[in-house]
């Protein structure tokens, strides 16, 4: 009952982790039904880029969105939503093969990125990089993760700083006809091992 009764709700809730002047981002407890068309629209903008699985539905977000053990947070512009990032246990991927070939896989240790996108009229101001600075900071705070993956464009994580190892690359990822690479990101790593360009590859899968 207490289910149905969530799954209801019309409104979010969220709180408020960090603004700037008209910018804020806020951590979602819950996604109401208010907000799925505004999350459904910014996620169809991840379709050409990452396929068509990419685009949310009112499933994926009671599942994900929703879900205990989620990390979700949403980005707001004089307070109309512009983005989003969610991460996932990588244990609620268990549906897809690459996520049980991970060695991680079943430790309870790793944070899967399952979507992250500003809108492309608010990319060239920071908002991504705090977004995805908030997000990153939050994971390392829960301490039950160590690692935080995700799929990239080949060479995107050769930008990303910090510890991150390419874990396996895939040829037309989800049928986009390109080359995509699954990074692996060291939440806790060692000041020597700390590689900041030119990832090495960990292992293939």
């Amino acid at each position: 009952m207490n289910q149905l009764l969530i799954q209801s709700e019309p409104k979010s809730k969220s709180r408020i982790i960090a603004s700037s002047g008209v910018f804020q981002i806020e951590l979602l407890d819950h996604v109401g039904q208010d907000d799925y068309p505004t999350l459904i629209e910014i996620s169809k903008h991840l379709k050409n880029q990452y396929g068509e699985k990419a685009v949310l539905t009112k499933t994926t977000i009671q599942k994900y969105f929703n879900k205990s053990g989620s990390l979700p947070f949403i980005a707001r512009y004089r307070g109309e939503i512009i983005g989003f990032i969610i991460g996932v246990p990588l244990e609620e991927l268990s549906q897809e093969p690459w996520a049980l070939l991970d060695k991680n896989f079943g430790k309870g240790n790793t944070l899967y990125t399952y979507a992250f996108i500003i809108m492309a009229q608010f990319k060239n101001n920071g908002y991504a990089k705090m977004l995805k600075r908030v997000y990153l900071s939050w994971a390392k705070k829960r301490m039950i993760f160590r690692f935080v993956t995700g799929h990239v464009k080949l060479g995107v994580s050769s930008r990303f700083t910090g510890e991150i190892k390419i874990v396996n690359r895939v040829d037309n990822w989800r049928e986009t006809g390109e080359t995509f690479e699954y990074y692996r990101r060291d939440l806790q790593p060692n000041e020597s091992s700390l590689q900041k360009n030119n990832p090495p590859l960990a292992e293939k899968v």
